[in-house]
């Protein structure tokens, strides 16, 4: 019998639990902090139909509140942001009320950064419904919603009270989006955890059967990983940064093919980008690329752009990137697996080069 995992996030300004079930949200260890409370349950269109009603009635000691938005990244933005404001607003919700988020990384980062701006910040508990929610995006305290220039771009650092993972949530998942959300876990190998790529290299068919087993320990130990990381650097001044790697391509990758990649597809090319990058400019071995490619494609991920997408476009939009500091490109580049840097100062042609490498021939 496989029981439930915790994992903590410690914190200057207090702890919270990552709860990891494997057949239920349990809300068992929370119930202090729901008592009394007016709740607004935040959810899309997919999974509402699938868990908001189970989930509502699991708040025995609320009064629940319900808004459901659109599904998808291209509604990751204002007037989203704006419909959960309006909500709180009709129901009248104060600094003493609670919002829940249900489904997946966008839901997560909305209904964040909606917390984040109601009344200068309330509470808010994460319950994310994807593989990539579960492992990267319901962890560390970033939110936000994207804007016409890039991912992300408006948002605030607003750490949730408990994340409350249900792995059976994952049998609903399409194909497509749980092998998305293994992007985010080979960058964590990719990052400084080279013993965890070669354990997920030989965890494949485990995984990818969605063995109960197996997915408590993927995420366990992908959200250990980024807890470590985020009790030492909670707002992106240093060591955190380290876990973009792929992401400045990736996230102009989503932006400029208009999000037909999903983030952890984007991702995935964003590192083989950099590491051909690295490769180049001698941090790193040519087969480094190769390693990480053969594990992508193992999970059915695409290494190639399949796209019309120009490099220049591409570079155009990573010239919007929110880490981009006085004009310089900053980029997280690898020496090797499990030894990745930040690199500034990259040049354009270099850049270039390396998304050519992905373009299709």
């Amino acid at each position: 019998m496989t029981v439930a995992t915790q994992v903590d996030v410690a914190l200057p300004n207090g702890t919270y639990p990552i709860i990891i079930h494997p057949d239920r949200f349990d809300l068992s260890s929370i119930q202090a902090m729901l008592t009394g409370r007016k709740v607004m349950i935040i959810s899309n269109e997919i999974v509402a139909p699938l868990y908001l009603q189970t989930v509502s009635d699991l708040f025995t000691e609320s009064q629940v509140f319900t808004c459901v938005l659109k599904d998808g990244e291209q509604h990751k933005n204002t007037e989203s942001w704006q419909a959960i404001l309006d909500a709180l607003a009709s129901h009248q919700f104060n600094r003493s009320d609670l919002l829940v988020s249900l489904g997946g990384g966008v839901i997560c980062d909305m209904t964040g950064f909606a917390a984040a701006s109601w009344m200068r910040g309330i509470d808010f508990i994460q319950m994310p419904t994807t593989l990539l929610a579960q492992i990267d995006a319901s962890v560390g305290g970033k939110t936000g919603i994207n804007h016409a220039h890039g991912k992300n771009l408006i948002g605030a650092f607003h750490q949730p009270k408990a994340v409350i993972i249900n792995i059976s949530s994952l049998n609903t998942l399409p194909a497509r989006e749980f092998n998305a959300g293994i992007g985010e876990a080979v960058k964590y190998g990719g990052i400084n955890q080279v013993e965890f790529f070669h354990w997920l290299s030989q965890q494949v068919e485990a995984i990818k059967h969605k063995d109960t087993q197996t997915l408590m320990q993927l995420i366990s130990k992908c959200c250990q990983f980024k807890a470590d990381v985020v009790v030492q650097d909670e707002k992106e001044q240093g060591i955190r940064a380290l876990l973009n790697l792929g992401h400045t391509f990736g996230h102009a990758i989503e932006v400029a093919t208009n999000y037909q990649y999903l983030h952890g597809e984007a991702v995935g090319l964003g590192m083989v980008m950099a590491a051909e990058l690295s490769a180049q400019l001698g941090h790193c071995d040519a087969d480094i690329r190769k390693m990480l490619e053969n594990l992508l494609q193992a999970f059915d991920l695409p290494i190639k752009l399949d796209s019309n997408v120009s490099a220049h476009t591409l570079l155009t939009v990573m010239k919007s990137d929110k880490k981009v500091i006085n004009d310089q490109h900053r980029l997280i580049l690898m020496k090797g697996l499990g030894g990745s840097f930040i690199a500034e100062g990259v040049k354009d042609s270099e850049i270039l080069t390396a998304i050519e490498s992905c373009l299709p021939a």
